[in-house]
């Protein structure tokens, strides 16, 4: 099954929390997603949010979080 999906394009995708998802090339994307500009297939863009995407926490999260300047 996993060879039939690599006839499939996917696109990374990020929200405003900078949480990062995949979608099929060409659909349309729900309200606050948008495309980071990577596409393949989904294990290669599946790397990539792998390596980009090394704090899970959410932005608003990171940032109540983080210390006052």
């Amino acid at each position: 099954m996993e060879e039939a999906n690599d006839e499939i394009s996917y696109v990374v995708v990020v929200n405003h929390e900078e949480q990062y998802s995949i979608s099929t090339v060409g659909r349309e994307l729900p309200d606050g997603w948008r495309e980071v500009g990577v596409t393949g297939t989904k294990k290669e863009c599946l790397a990539h949010i792998e390596e980009v995407w090394t704090d899970m926490r959410p932005l608003s999260l990171r940032r109540s979080m983080a210390p006052s300047r």
